[in-house]
């Protein structure tokens, strides 16, 4: 088996119409890879059930996984945290092993 090294999983679920300023923050953190994931439904302790609205578009929500270093996880952790309350983001953060872990 190929030697690994730990990192960071960063999963945010956010509204996809403020997926910009969570890329932004994302670069300014020092995490150059991303991938964005579409989520057509789900459901909340607040809200209930809900479903992507595909005519406006103004409930869709994406999920923006990324892998870092601790050092990197924690600088994002810090600068999204305020986003977690005013706009209801959900932010989840794991370790994991990863092959070629020198380009995370």
């Amino acid at each position: 088996m190929p030697d690994t090294v730990t990192r960071k999983r960063l999963e945010i679920l956010a509204d996809t119409a403020l997926l910009p300023r969570v890329v932004e923050m994302i670069e300014r953190s020092g995490i150059s890879g991303y991938s964005i994931v579409r989520v057509a439904a789900g459901g909340s302790r607040a809200s209930g059930k809900w479903s992507s609205d595909d005519f406006t578009g103004a409930s869709a929500k994406s999920i923006v996984i990324a892998l870092a270093s601790a050092e990197k996880a924690e600088a994002l952790t810090t600068e999204i945290a305020p986003l977690l309350t005013s706009q209801g983001f959900l932010l989840t953060i794991g370790d994991v092993e990863v092959v070629r872990g020198e380009r995370f």
